[in-house]
């Protein structure tokens, strides 16, 4: 395995791995000097481009940008792929549809890495874990509650439980709720005993559904004691979180997503040695 694609692609000893490349970056800086990392973003990533291409930079690369657009043109995607294997060392891509990139992972040899799709988000979940390790010694024993619709996020929280085997579960509508997962109406019966809080941005479509799942800082209060809450950016005061609770101690801090520099070095380190293990 050399692409990053799903985190259940990989055994819960390889993804520590790459937090332990995380743990000694400055081991590799230059690693990447003289390699072209091509990336395809939209316009309005901003936290996973900017954390992904300085990245790149500090280990010594080049990256060549594109919209995701580029991709959906009529050109079949295996010529696109085959021309720009010839140039590129890694690709990482932000592409709604998970299978176009489980496509060019079988159509090139060098490693493609997913930056989120429409099903899931694995750097992002493969840093906020890194995060939470650093300050929660049994953060794989805690108890961890997704409070929101089915989505990307929903579902990569759902993956990541699967590949690191924490215990994960989901509050919201019944309408909303994330196949597979074990779902609680009652929000305030399932924030108890609780560790980990973790939300999503709602929909403007959904926002009447969600008026009784917002987090609050009294809410939080019935989790476990020394309970975190982690809204996946962007969040949205007075929808899916209060004011007060991201004023208060509970919320884990914009500095929580600093890992994504970090790891995402460590997952491209990782995947372009496994790539020359193979050659």
């Amino acid at each position: 395995m050399k692409s990053f694609i799903r985190l259940t692609d990989y055994k819960k000893s390889e993804l520590l791995k790459i937090f332990q490349i995380a743990d000694s970056i400055e081991k590799y800086n230059g690693i990447l000097k003289g390699k072209t990392v091509v990336m395809f973003f939209p316009a309005s990533s901003i936290r996973t481009r900017v954390s992904f291409e300085k990245g790149i930079y500090l280990l010594g690369g080049q990256t060549i940008l594109f919209d995701p657009a580029t991709l959906d043109k009529k050109e079949d995607i295996r010529d696109v792929c085959g021309y720009l294997q010839n140039w590129a060392d890694a690709v990482i891509v932000r592409h709604r549809d998970i299978s176009l990139l489980e496509k060019m992972v079988g159509m090139m040899s060098i490693p493609v890495i997913n930056a989120m799709t429409d099903v899931n988000h694995p750097c992002e979940m493969m840093s906020d874990l890194y995060t939470l390790s650093k300050i929660r010694p049994d953060y794989l024993k805690d108890q961890y509650l997704f409070v929101g619709a089915d989505g990307n996020i929903g579902r990569a929280w759902k993956e990541a439980a699967g590949a690191f085997g924490f215990h994960f579960t989901q509050s919201s509508p019944r309408a909303y709720q994330i196949p597979g997962v074990s779902c609680n109406e009652n929000l305030k019966e399932a924030i108890v005993g609780k560790d980990i809080i973790c939300t999503d941005s709602i929909p403007s479509s959904m926002i009447d559904d969600f008026k009784d799942y917002q987090i609050s800082k009294e809410l939080m209060s019935m989790a476990n004691e020394n309970a975190v809450l982690n809204p996946c950016p962007p969040f949205y005061k007075g929808e899916e979180v209060t004011e007060d609770v991201i004023n208060s101690d509970y919320f884990v801090g914009y500095e929580f997503k600093k890992s994504l520099l970090t790891i995402q070095q460590a997952i491209l380190i990782y995947c372009l040695s496994k790539c020359m293990e193979q050659i």
